[in-house]
């Protein structure tokens, strides 16, 4: 059975029934051919807020939207500090070895000696 889908207006003319009119719960729910429980949500919901009550489909309320605005930005500050923490990671470091400076890659890639025009021992200050 597919789910019905009931439109704004509906759920507020519903509301006014019970709320305004005095037509009980049961009663309405009957004449709707609205299930009671859907129907008790619906007077709860708009009692709680009437102006936001019932957004509609793919529209949110202004609190609702502005959370998923902070979470959107979470996750896009999330991503940036993880690139800058991979940028953070030192990828050589320096060692001498017998009188010569050698790299040694701390990613794993193969070491390579310093180019022979750099002096290999450094200078003592």
């Amino acid at each position: 059975m597919e789910r019905r889908r009931f439109t704004r207006e509906f759920k507020l003319e519903a509301v006014k029934l019970v709320t305004e009119r005095g037509v009980r719960l049961a009663q309405a729910s009957r004449d709707l051919d609205v299930d009671s429980t859907v129907l008790r949500r619906w007077v709860k919901e708009f009692g709680s807020d009437p102006q936001q009550a019932f957004p509609g489909h793919g529209q949110q309320k202004a609190d609702q939207a502005e959370i998923a605005r902070l979470r959107r930005e979470v996750a896009k500050l999330k991503a940036e500090r993880d690139i800058l923490k991979r940028m953070a990671r030192p990828v050589r470091k320096d060692k001498l070895l017998d009188g010569e400076v050698v790299c040694i890659n701390v990613s794993g890639l193969r070491d390579e000696p310093w180019p022979r025009w750099i002096s290999a021992r450094p200078s003592s200050s």
